[in-house]
């Protein structure tokens, strides 16, 4: 059911299986004897009756039409708020999607899947584990960048005591219950969004911008989460952050606002009906589309959707600059030196420790008192 489209072509996903289940469970309870062209017949009816044509949508909606007549519903969200989630389930209820798309990649897929508590504790703790493993898969630089924007993240967790992205676990669930409905992944991975991120600061903007994330403490509440519904809480504490960093913006949040846009318009290509045998005709209509994604980015996909899109350039990643190999050493170096001193200064003290015991001072009077014999 889980899949993630790719740049050059939209992945094959599949039906959303337990509400196909459910629903031909009960027509087969209704007529035992059904075929299976008259079941998809009737959960495709099912489907449409329930699509409204006059959808009474909340108004965080966004309603985008491509040049094939499909329809794209971008729900804006923000990431912290029950509000948001209610919008979701509401959105995917009233026009019931052949697809919905989420503003994650495949390294974050996970949280849809984990449950609020769980997440609640995992967005609180950033240990050495996660550092590790976050140094590992994305670099030094970029791995670091991600701590410290997990850190901005579970600030706001710790404030408010509510998990991030519950408007996408509630999409997933919704996306379950419609009929043939797919449901894809539409945001640039992780560790391509870093690694331009880093590449595109010089070594003194890495430097402040890890001091403002390192020392971020402002006190947040659920009103200020409301408020930010024009503008997502988490993209907007992050942008009055790096707001002097034109760059840092572009990478994360522009460059991020063109793939969400291609990756809708490639979820609202015309879909064929689902057919009950191989000799039925096949038959295309435009489809309708869900989109879940940061009030942040709705302007910016607004802006791109009439736009022919080559999302190449922005999934490539820049070799390190010299400042960063720089960085890089140093850090090592620091790790490194630091951990030989503490060996040195254990050893010596040990050293030290043996050799003010009685027994060890009696053993080396013993010592000396021995003479050579001739």
């Amino acid at each position: 059911m889980l899949e993630e489209q790719q740049p050059e072509a939209a992945a094959d996903p599949m039906s959303s299986s337990d509400a196909l289940e459910d629903d031909q469970k009960e027509t087969s309870d209704a007529s035992p004897n059904i075929s299976d062209a008259d079941a998809f017949k009737i959960l495709l009816e099912m489907k449409m009756k329930k699509r409204q044509k006059k959808p009474n949508l909340p108004s965080t909606v966004t309603e985008l039409v491509t040049e094939e007549g499909s329809k794209v519903f971008v729900v804006g969200t923000a990431h912290f708020s029950d509000s948001s989630k209610r919008d979701v389930v509401k959105t995917i209820q009233e026009v019931q999607p052949d697809v919905v798309v989420v503003e994650l990649c495949q390294y974050r897929v996970s949280m849809l899947k984990m449950d609020e508590q769980t997440l609640l504790k995992e967005a609180k703790e950033i240990n050495l584990e996660k550092l590790q493993q976050a140094i590992k898969q994305n670099g030094v630089m970029s791995g670091l960048m991600q701590m410290l924007l997990l850190k901005v993240s579970a600030h706001i967790t710790e404030q408010l005591g509510m998990a991030p992205g519950g408007e996408f676990r509630e999409a997933f669930k919704e996306a379950g219950k419609v009929p043939f409905c797919k449901f894809h992944l539409g945001d640039r991975p992780i560790p391509v969004t870093f690694k331009r991120a880093i590449a595109a600061l010089s070594f003194w903007q890495k430097v402040k911008l890890a001091w403002g994330l390192c020392f971020l403490s402002d006190p947040i509440s659920k009103d200020d989460v409301e408020k930010c519904k024009q503008k997502d809480l988490l993209e907007q504490m992050m942008a009055e952050m790096i707001g002097e960093f034109p760059d840092l913006h572009r990478t994360i949040v522009s460059e991020r606002d063109i793939y969400l846009t291609y990756m809708l318009k490639q979820a609202a290509k015309r879909i064929e009906l689902p057919r009950a045998s191989e000799t039925e005709p096949r038959k295309c209509i435009p489809s309708v589309v869900v989109g879940v994604v940061g009030m942040g980015h709705v302007p910016g996909i607004e802006k791109n959707w009439n736009t022919d899109l080559n999302i190449q350039e922005i999934m490539s990643v820049p070799p390190p600059s010299t400042s960063s190999k720089v960085l890089r050493f140093v850090i090592k170096a620091t790790v490194f030196g630091l951990m030989g001193y503490g060996c040195y200064r254990v050893g010596q003290r040990t050293v030290q420790f043996i050799l003010s015991m009685p027994a060890t001072q009696n053993c080396l009077q013993r010592l000396t008192e021995i003479r050579p014999r001739h």
